[in-house]
């Protein structure tokens, strides 16, 4: 059996490239599972894990927290645009933390009528949560 070329992009950065044996990612329907040969398809991408498994008789895998986006599968090309991508071994909890508290005390400094900047620090707080509920996973 061959293997998957991968690319993890988010909008500001490429943030995992190479190619792979299979991927399990979290999509809006539950999980999913991409080997060589996948039917080509677009799916929406949920929040969790996406582990990246480098070699078919196992060892050590990649783990990349995603929420939002899409991924494309086509002739063993599979391409995650991602709202947020962050590989688990690039998160400092501590940092986490810090952002997470801001955010909140930002947010809660914000009118009530202001729900489009309220849901901007909302979503920021949820991302935070994902990278401390995983970033350990």
């Amino acid at each position: 059996m061959g293997s998957i070329h991968l690319s993890v992009v988010r909008p500001d950065r490429l943030v995992w490239e190479g190619d792979v044996h299979h991927l399990i990612l979290s999509t809006v329907r539950g999980e999913m599972g991409i080997w060589p040969l996948h039917a080509p398809e677009i799916v929406a991408l949920g929040s969790g894990v996406m582990r990246v498994h480098r070699h078919a008789e196992g060892g050590p895998s990649a783990k990349v927290i995603v929420a939002g986006g899409y991924v494309e599968v086509s002739n063993d090309n599979v391409i995650v645009l991602a709202d947020h991508a962050r590989r688990t071994d690039d998160i400092d909890p501590s940092v986490v933390r810090i952002t997470r508290r801001q955010a909140i005390e930002r947010r809660d400094t914000l009118p009530e009528d202001e729900q489009h900047r309220r849901a901007y620090y909302d979503n920021k707080v949820a991302w935070c949560d994902l990278l401390l509920k995983y970033g350990e996973y």
